[in-house]
């Protein structure tokens, strides 16, 4: 079993090394080979998933950053709750840069195994976000920014 200190530390790794750094190699030594990612748009696994999940979101929003306002565990499990700001520079999900600006809050919860990270649940505030990037809900599907009417 994992110390919660230890815990912590490998969690804030994946802050500093991957979403600072951009060291995607990083992340073999942070999550299990076959992590499990559960959020707002289903549910992934592997590190090559992870991976390229940061690779598409680092071109959507060169210039996110994250406070972390909460930083909790207990044994080999980790809570988080942040702030992730950033521009939407890229495409995403289909859709082509709007340039504008966003602000969301975001728990995790993070299980680790042997020392590296199993299994994360990730709950953004999706709704926000697609708002502050003038997106209609109705329209996720298709990703087609709304009107600012």
């Amino acid at each position: 079993m994992t110390t919660a200190e230890e815990s912590k530390r490998i969690v804030r790794r994946i802050r500093d090394e991957v979403e600072e750094q951009g060291d995607l190699d990083a992340v073999d030594e942070i999550f299990a080979e076959d992590v499990v990612v559960h959020g707002p748009m289903g549910e992934f696994s592997g590190r090559e998933a992870i991976k390229e999940m940061y690779e598409s979101d680092r071109k959507a929003f060169s210039d996110s950053t994250e406070t972390i306002h909460d930083f909790i565990a207990e044994g080999d499990t980790v809570a988080v709750r942040m702030t992730e700001r950033g521009t939407h520079d890229g495409e995403f999900m289909g859709m082509e840069p709007t340039g504008k600006e966003y602000e969301i809050q975001t728990t995790a919860f993070l299980h680790l195994e042997d020392g590296k990270v199993a299994e994360w649940w990730i709950q953004p505030d999706t709704l926000g976000f697609i708002q502050q990037l003038g997106v209609n809900p109705e329209d996720l599907g298709e990703a087609v920014p709304a009107d600012d009417d």
